[in-house]
């Protein structure tokens, strides 16, 4: 899964980045000290694996992996050139989703590019940028499938979604809401449109704020707009305090927890993102244990077995046999493979057995 992190410069972009892989992007007072992206490689929390490890005490602990890309800052104007918005732009087409960072918090040391707080407003900013490099796209496109539809009939078909997806953008709205055909969904994945991709909302809030929990909505308006946005366009909305997240990474991984329950915060902002990542993806995790590792592999909900199986090697999926799987809920409540075998919960499951999260699973195959 790959995230790029996006929105108007010293929002805090580039600080969250660093705190959640130790990266070393720049952070500074002033706009487009992120040029190039920053791209950093970070472990997907996962306490099952920590309980397996207990259980098999394994020589190697392997979780699955997220990549965050730092975005350079995005201006009014990007999809102009703005700000040399064009080559930013180009960067998000690669990403899988977007975190859109928006600034919710009051700090007169650190300068905004619009002079005064406003996430309704900045998340307009980025989205219009998106939304009019799509238009530009999709009236390219529209030129091409036209002269196609003297000799191709079948260019009907781009035409229609490409009139209903103008529809939308020309009126400043997302498409991500509008349902797709099997063939328009062919489509699609040949036209890099930006507006089309998931987004989560970072609302960068203060260390106050993020303290306050479930009230955090009605003790900072500025949270509280960007929350009604959020539902309005359907997105995911996380509130992080970057600033926190900073001073969690330089702190030892044992005592990260107890720096959090001092604060009254249950997870940490990258714990949230990760989640809100592989929700707003469709994503879940299967499970490998044994002695040699213990290990945690993503992959879309939905995935039956042989084709999960082939995340681990190409060969697994085409000697497919069958899938051992047990819950790790079973696993881990009855406390060994031995006593599961007992009492007659490990599966044996064929090609058509769709993979659910949490299974603990070993693959039998023959080439």
């Amino acid at each position: 899964m790959k995230l790029g992190i996006v929105g108007l410069p010293n929002v805090g972009k580039s600080t969250l980045f660093n705190a959640m892989t130790g990266g070393g992007a720049q952070a500074a007072n002033y706009p487009f000290c992120t040029i190039e992206p920053n791209v950093g490689v970070v472990p997907v929390p996962d306490a099952r694996l920590a309980a397996l490890a207990e259980m098999y005490d394994p020589e190697k602990i392997t979780p699955a992996v997220i990549e965050f890309v730092d975005i350079a800052g995005l201006v009014k104007g990007a999809s102009q050139g703005e700000g040399l918005g064009n080559k930013f732009l180009s960067h998000i087409r690669e990403v899988d989703a977007i975190v859109h960072v928006v600034r919710c918090f009051v700090d007169e040391d650190i300068v905004h590019v619009d002079k005064g707080i406003d996430p309704v407003r900045d998340a307009d900013v980025i989205n219009m940028e998106l939304i009019l490099s799509d238009i530009e796209i999709l009236d390219r496109r529209m030129d091409r499938a036209q002269k196609r539809l003297k000799g191709d009939k079948s260019a009907q078909t781009e035409i229609d979604l490409i009139e209903r997806l103008l529809d939308r953008l020309n009126n400043g709205k997302s498409p991500r809401g509008l349902e797709f055909s099997e063939a328009e969904e062919a489509l699609l994945a040949e036209m890099p449109l930006l507006s089309l991709k998931k987004q989560i909302f970072a609302a960068n809030v203060s260390e106050d704020d993020i303290r306050c929990g479930d009230s955090l909505a009605e003790q900072n308006p500025h949270f509280a707009a960007l929350l009604r946005y959020a539902e309005e366009s359907g997105d995911e909305i996380v509130p992080i305090c970057a600033k926190i997240e900073s001073e969690l990474a330089e702190l030892p991984p044992e005592d990260r927890a107890l720096f959090l329950e001092d604060l009254g915060i249950e997870h940490a902002g990258l714990d949230r993102l990760v989640t809100a990542g592989y929700r707003l993806l469709g994503l879940i995790s299967y499970l490998t244990a044994g002695k040699p590792e213990v290990r945690a592999w993503t992959i879309t909900r939905g995935t039956a077995a042989p084709q999960a199986a082939g995340k681990i090697h190409s060969d697994f999926e085409r000697g497919f046999i069958r899938a051992e799987v047990v819950s790790f809920e079973d696993l881990t409540r009855l406390g060994s493979m031995a006593a599961v075998r007992e009492k007659g919960l490990l599966r044996s499951e064929g090609k058509d057995y769709v993979m659910q999260d949490g299974d603990v699973v070993l693959f039998r195959f023959n080439v």
